[in-house]
């Protein structure tokens, strides 16, 4: 056992293989980790891009009339 070990140890051809898989491992998880940080990044912008909708929105009724605001959410409400 220790004969075939210490050959695939001392064997180059064999350790250049297994460089290349652990080097492939290697960049497989580095590339997974980038993708999650983009999705990451680009939720974020997502969610800055509707907070900004939104308090538009706030600020859009907060500019009406009290009168004009009863009047819109009459629309909306049921009876």
């Amino acid at each position: 056992m220790s004969a075939l070990l210490a050959w695939l140890l001392t064997n180059p051809t064999i350790l250049a293989i297994a460089a290349g898989l652990v080097g492939a491992i290697g960049w497989g998880f580095s590339q997974r980790l980038a993708g999650a940080r983009a999705e990451r990044s680009k939720q974020a912008d997502a969610e800055v891009a509707a907070r900004d909708v939104a308090d538009q929105v706030d600020n859009d009724v907060g500019a009406l009339p009290a009168d004009a605001v009863r009047k819109e959410l009459k629309s909306w409400a049921r009876d």
